[in-house]
């Protein structure tokens, strides 16, 4: 049997809709109008893995008991992971000159959630604004910094947890000195996060639109620019259950554009140049 990879015109209008409504209920994502070719793309490589010759083909097996492999697979494929080191900076020049500073004068130690960290260079920026700043401030060399990172996509969580990465990933944000400071080079070119860093963050798959019950309480939680995916109606769900973790006058980072609906009932606003942090009131 030779196989024809699916085109646009294979898509009818069912299974179209069908595949958004899995979507959206599997993980939140909200796929807009006339987005064929975005299907076509990110699941062209797996229809042809398993054969299949049609959307609605997969659609019927996603939908089989017993099928949890190909429905995280298609997940994984849908999902957006941009992703660099240091994004838009603001926030973490603040959480290493403010936010680090006020906790290390707490009792107790610090937690903070990462959430959608992707393949891990959000986290690990945070941990290396942690190990710049124990180095300089003795309150914070002696706390015990806890980071958890996590994501729906378990294929970049596996990329994550090994902390290597390729020249090019690195030119996104990462300077030189931090490189040659955080990092080891392997002899295939390649560079991997040291163990002083990577050892204060735990790497676990979890889905925003599921209960955080057993997730933990934090200090400052990082949920930037993931609810841009999400409808209103779920985008408060997420923020409620986010200050229902937070610890008493925790911090909250979004991305830049996101204002999410419910969040002015349940933070105060902090300003500082150029950004913004949410505090749980």
């Amino acid at each position: 049997m030779v196989f024809s990879p699916p085109n646009q015109s294979q898509f009818s209008d069912a299974e179209y809709g069908l595949f958004r409504q899995f979507l959206e209920k599997s993980c939140g994502i909200l796929l807009g109008d006339n987005k064929n070719y975005l299907i076509d793309s990110r699941l062209r490589k797996l229809l042809k893995d398993n054969e299949m010759q049609s959307l609605g083909h997969l659609l019927k097996e996603i939908e089989r008991p017993g099928s949890p492999r190909l429905r995280q697979q298609v997940i994984d494929a849908m999902t957006t992971n941009e992703t660099l080191w240091f994004r838009d900076r603001h926030p973490f020049e603040y959480l290493q000159s403010n936010l680090l500073p006020e906790l290390a004068k707490a009792p107790g130690e610090i937690n903070i959630w990462c959430a959608a960290c992707s393949t891990g260079q959000e986290p690990y920026s945070i941990s290396i604004c942690v190990e710049e700043l124990r180095r300089k401030n003795f309150s914070l060399s002696n706390k015990n910094v806890k980071i958890l990172a996590t994501d729906i996509s378990g294929r970049v969580l596996d990329v994550a947890r090994r902390g290597l990465y390729e020249p090019l990933q690195l030119k996104r944000g990462m300077s030189d000195d931090r490189l040659d400071l955080y990092f080891k080079h392997d002899n295939e070119g390649a560079w991997e996060v040291k163990q002083e860093i990577k050892r204060r963050i735990e790497f676990r798959q979890i889905n925003l639109k599921d209960s955080f019950i057993n997730v933990g309480k934090f200090d400052i939680v990082f949920c930037r620019n993931v609810l841009i995916y999400f409808s209103g109606d779920l985008q408060k769900q997420i923020i409620t259950n986010i200050h229902r973790v937070l610890n008493p006058g925790g911090h909250l980072f979004l991305g830049g554009s996101e204002t999410p609906k419910g969040l002015n009932e349940l933070f105060d606003i902090r300003y500082y140049t150029p950004g913004v942090v949410y505090v749980k009131k």
